[in-house]
């Protein structure tokens, strides 16, 4: 038996709007608004969370990027985020001239610990990115109160988080801009492929001349841009795929529920949703000792278990941070992430819950 962390739900009507543009040879466009899938995709997306505007780049970091473009961050600028999330949050940060200033987590949702943000602020502090991480909601409401005494911007990175909604308020829209990413492995997925949202008409306009060499008309470059243009294939995906998204998430849903039922007698700790939220789970992570020999027995049973981040962005080679992050290093060496995603069964549920009886 092989259940995988995550597979991408790929059916007939994704398979066919694929070969429509295949046939159509329309495979990308230069142009300010984008091709005619990418506008169909920005507009299901922007109903979907509520925004008044998405416009659509070729990844989640290319999202992270053009929104921190946008707010103008730059060389000397601080950015506050946690170390506790995949790398790419801080690498958009550093791809701006900008500082990554790393921040703890909180031990019962692994999203940024509102206590320490306010510890980490200097004079040179200019945006906050606060990350949804496992599709958890961090807490929004503390880190804008935050960020608005002390004048910085915020930058949500949704990438995990498309559907996980507070109050009924979809996240990725309790602030000026909202990334998400349509990675393969993500609830929707375009292959690869992000997305901004945002309410803001200036910013708006600003980002679909970044996410095009800062182009409006031809080559007329206005502002700094890059290539961050969806090509249509990824916009055809995606499309369909945002059609799905209810149903796939009631399945998500329904795993998550199951396997929080099994696992409830075991000697771990399990994901449980704040009052007032709805996890999207796009993960769902355990905390456990003996984790790396517990994943490795899971996976010799064909049980997908992941350890993400297990490596946090501050202790990789490239930053080597000294900064004490007691939180992250907890987390990074206890979470596992189980399968959950829509192709699992109750099946597998029970499979993958008689076999960690068995190993805890």
């Amino acid at each position: 038996m092989k259940i995988p962390i995550n597979v991408p739900v790929i059916g007939k009507e994704e398979i066919n709007e694929v070969r429509s543009v295949l046939l159509e040879k329309s495979l990308t466009t230069a142009a300010s608004a984008g091709g005619k899938r990418v506008q169909e995709f920005e507009k299901l997306l922007a109903t979907y969370t509520g925004a008044k505007y998405a416009i659509a780049v070729n990844s989640g970091t290319a999202a992270l990027q053009a929104a921190l473009y946008a707010l103008d961050i730059k060389h000397g600028d601080e950015v506050l985020l946690p170390s506790f999330t995949f790398v790419a949050t801080a690498n958009a940060v550093v791809s701006v001239g900008a500082k990554p200033v790393f921040v703890d987590i909180t031990s019962n949702n692994y999203t940024m610990d509102p206590v320490d943000l306010k510890r980490k602020i200097t004079k040179k502090s200019k945006a906050v990115i606060p990350v949804h991480l496992y599709g958890n909601f961090a807490y929004m409401n503390e880190i804008s109160e935050i960020a608005r005494r002390h004048n910085l911007d915020v930058i949500e990175d949704a990438a995990q988080s498309l559907g996980t909604k507070y109050k009924n308020k979809q996240s990725g829209t309790f602030s000026r801009l909202g990334c998400f990413s349509m990675y393969a492995a993500k609830v929707v997925t375009a292959g690869e492929g992000g997305a901004i949202v945002t309410n803001e008409k200036g910013l708006y306009e600003k980002l679909r001349k970044i996410r095009n060499h800062g182009m409006l008309h031809g080559y007329d470059t206005r502002i700094l841009g890059l290539n961050l243009r969806l090509p249509e294939i990824s916009a055809a995906l995606a499309k369909i795929q945002m059609k799905k998204l209810p149903a796939l998430l009631k399945k998500r849903e329904r795993n998550a529920k199951i396997l929080t039922e099994l696992l409830g007698d075991l000697n771990v700790i399990l994901p449980i949703e704040r009052v007032g939220v709805k996890v999207n789970w796009y993960l769902y992570t355990i905390s456990t000792k003996n984790r790396d020999k517990l994943a490795k027995q899971l996976n010799a049973k064909g049980i997908g278990a992941t350890a993400y981040y297990s490596i946090p962005a501050h202790k990789t080679p490239f930053y080597n941070s000294k900064t004490a992050l007691p939180m992250t290093e907890w987390a990074a060496s206890t979470v596992l992430s189980l399968p959950v995603h829509p192709l699992v069964t109750e099946n597998d549920l029970h499979y993958i819950s008689k076999t960690m009886h068995q190993l805890v």
